[in-house]
């Protein structure tokens, strides 16, 4: 029911199709493509080539990694700036594509621009779900969705089906209180990002925080819901560990799984 994968951004700097080989040579199922550098918005023919190497690797589209704010000054150069992601994510054949709510913290965002945003997005779900496609919340810091009181009110907020959040631990964040979000989000989260990053931006192997994951899967699983479990980021953005973690992964979610039953 968790499907293990990779997000692209994991390795900037690398080709398409030195992602896919990566992500197949070590045994992940499905890629998350990010639109600030493997698919532009609006590059058709990118991610055409995107999707038929990753189909072609016998791995699967999971989700198009968009950078939408939702934040212009300029409603119509928003709603282009979207139509150029929606087709990239229908040419990628993207079931879902991820977004950001803003670029400002949910305690200091007006009421106002909380209220514009949360158009904005449900705006561009309604044309997403007129092409099967589904919206995920980046669920991050500086963004409306840095606290789960308020992702939670901005789900209800957009009141949208095709709309989910996302999934991962805060920056910062002991494990009780990140499991506790996780806890609350639970029924509206779609995705989970997965790495080590402790006590802030520090990147460690995914080992390093076995507790935290193992117990995080295990509420997934028992939940049952089929997700993506997606590794974004390893040390030193080093392709040659991805294996290992890659690995490190299935024997989490196995865990998790396990202790679910």
């Amino acid at each position: 029911m968790l499907r293990p994968g990779l997000c692209s951004v994991t390795f900037r700097d690398l080709d398409v199709a030195a992602v896919v080989d990566h992500a197949a040579a070590a045994g992940l199922e499905c890629i998350e493509w990010a639109g600030d550098v493997h698919v532009p918005p609006g590059d058709a023919d990118a991610a055409a080539r995107a999707r038929a190497l990753t189909e072609q690797a016998g791995l699967a589209v999971a989700s198009y990694g968009s950078y939408l704010r939702f934040d212009g000054v300029d409603e119509d150069a928003d709603r282009a700036e979207g139509a150029a992601v929606l087709a990239a994510a229908r040419a990628l054949g993207a079931p879902r594509i991820r977004v950001w709510a803003g670029r400002t913290g949910s305690a200091d965002a007006t009421a106002p621009e909380r209220a514009r945003i949360a158009h904005r997005i449900r705006r561009f779900a309604e044309e997403a779900a007129a092409h099967g496609i589904d919206v995920g919340l980046e669920f991050h810091g500086g963004t409306l969705t840095d606290e789960i009181g308020s992702t939670l009110h901005l789900l209800e907020e957009i009141g949208r089906e095709n709309v989910l959040s996302y999934w991962q631990p805060h920056q910062g964040m002991e494990d009780a209180e990140a499991l506790e979000t996780l806890r609350r989000v639970l029924p509206r989260a779609s995705t989970i990002h997965v790495f080590s990053w402790w006590p802030r931006a520090e990147r460690h192997p995914l080992a390093e925080r076995t507790a935290l994951w193992e117990r995080a899967f295990a509420l997934l699983a028992g939940e049952g819901s089929e997700r993506d479990a997606l590794l974004e980021f390893v040390p030193g953005d080093d392709p040659a560990l991805l294996r290992r973690e890659a690995d490190t992964l299935r024997a989490l979610i196995a865990a998790g799984e396990e202790a679910a039953r």
